[in-house]
């Protein structure tokens, strides 16, 4: 995987996409459908040519590369604190992961059968998310730290709020790995935020 500025940041916005999708389910009840999509697309994209392959196309990940440049701007509004507690969470909970082969190893088992079901029934279908939310439930729950998500008891208690959440945050965990082999590294979002920033906002084109 190539290790460009670009594809870091790319990688990066998925992260933080699955993190702002996470608060948004569990605050709302629903998501942005596109971006939600992408997010789960990823999880099934393990061998891409491209770092922008796995989301579908940079199109798809517009809410993570403006919810990054939010999140890393020394200007503008205040960051979501939320937001940064999810993504970093994720970050945490990869590298932890990465070395557990067996509990990997379930993780892709997993995802393959979730991907020949999603053959059959579509990506988003509510028993591919219940499938993927399984997975996460097997594998990076019981490592520590364990992410609680707030949002709104009414949505949270739902099955199928509960299995987006879960999904998500495994959709994030894909993404960190995914991060991780475009050379991106947390020591990047202290010293290298404006670089991260002012490429996220030109992959904005704004």
């Amino acid at each position: 995987m190539s290790k460009t500025l670009r594809d870091a940041t790319l990688a990066l916005a998925g992260i933080f996409q699955a993190a702002a999708l996470v608060k948004q389910v569990a605050h709302d009840g629903y998501t942005d459908s596109e971006a939600f999509a992408a997010s789960i697309h990823s999880l099934f994209e393990t061998h891409p040519e491209t770092t922008e392959a796995v989301y579908g196309g940079t199109a798809n990940l517009q809410l993570g590369l403006k919810t990054l440049s939010e999140q890393l701007s020394t200007t503008g509004k205040r960051p979501d604190h939320e937001i940064m507690r999810y993504s970093l969470s994720v970050m945490i909970l990869a590298r932890k992961l990465s070395k557990h082969e067996h509990l990997m190893d379930v993780i892709v088992k997993g995802i393959e059968r979730a991907r020949t079901q999603a053959g059959h029934f579509g990506p988003v279908h509510d028993n591919v998310i219940a499938n993927l939310a399984g997975i996460y439930v097997e594998t990076v729950s019981l490592m520590q730290p364990r992410i609680i998500v707030n949002g709104a008891h009414g949505h949270l208690s739902h099955a199928q709020v509960a299995n987006k959440v879960r999904a998500l945050l495994l959709a994030a965990i894909r993404s960190v790995i995914l991060w991780r082999q475009c050379g991106g590294s947390r020591w990047q979002l202290l010293f290298k935020r404006r670089m991260i920033t002012a490429e996220a906002t030109r992959l904005l084109g704004v």
